[in-house]
């Protein structure tokens, strides 16, 4: 128990520790919204209200976030030029959308003209798809790479404490990697329904499992080991 406790203060302590309990927050609130807004109004409306509030206080507190993708590339620009060229874009269309997002942010707080809300929402939303889809390409690669690693290991049949160190590390790496997989297809999702609003991804259903989904992707990345 006291384990637990002591992970959970690390976790909170960290900045993306707290934006993914916030949205949490912001995307069950959607989901209640959703299931009571015609048989109990006036507690949707609440629900509504931390739905919203969750997000622009997750907005405010990613001031300054998008210098983080600079940083990343000059600590890990990736093993290969493929996956150099994988990570300038994907980190660029990161930065595109964090950037902006600030804007978006100052609009809905009126701070900056309203009317801009819609186009930094756009930039916003289609830098982060830009930059997912190039993470998750990435990863892809990343993955492939493990298995092939994994099956010649397997296939030597060494039983060295080397071989069974590598072996649960490129297995420790995969389960991390499907995890940001996940979280970034579910982002994916959420930024396509601001660029092309559409039934499907624009549903409370839809963007309600896919920011839970993320959020408990990213909860579980984050988690002190």
């Amino acid at each position: 128990m006291n384990d637990t406790v002591d992970k959970l203060v690390i976790f909170l302590a960290k900045r993306d520790g707290i934006d993914k309990l916030v949205k949490t927050f912001q995307y069950v609130s959607k989901l209640v919204h959703w299931h009571v807004h015609a048989t109990q109004p006036e507690i949707a409306q609440r629900f509504k209200h931390w739905e919203v509030s969750s997000g622009l206080s997750r907005k405010a507190f990613r001031t300054g976030r998008f210098l983080t993708g600079f940083n990343l590339l000059r600590r890990n620009p990736g093993s290969t030029p493929t996956l150099r060229l994988l990570a300038v874009l994907a980190n660029a269309g990161e930065m595109v959308y964090w950037f902006f997002d600030h804007f978006l942010w100052l609009a809905r707080i009126g701070t900056l003209d309203a009317k801009l809300a819609g186009r930094m929402s756009f930039i916003s939303a289609f830098g982060e798809s830009f930059g997912y889809i190039f993470f998750i390409l990435s990863d892809f690669i990343i993955l492939k790479e493990g298995l092939k690693e994994e099956r010649k290991l397997v296939s030597s049949k060494e039983d060295s404490k080397e071989v069974k160190e590598s072996l649960k590390k490129i297995r420790g790496d995969r389960v991390m990697r499907l995890m940001g997989v996940a979280a970034n297809v579910a982002d994916l999702i959420i930024a396509l329904a601001d660029i092309e609003p559409n039934p499907f991804c624009n549903h409370a259903v839809t963007l309600g499992i896919s920011g839970l989904v993320s959020a408990w992707a990213g909860w579980y990345r984050n988690w002190p080991s």
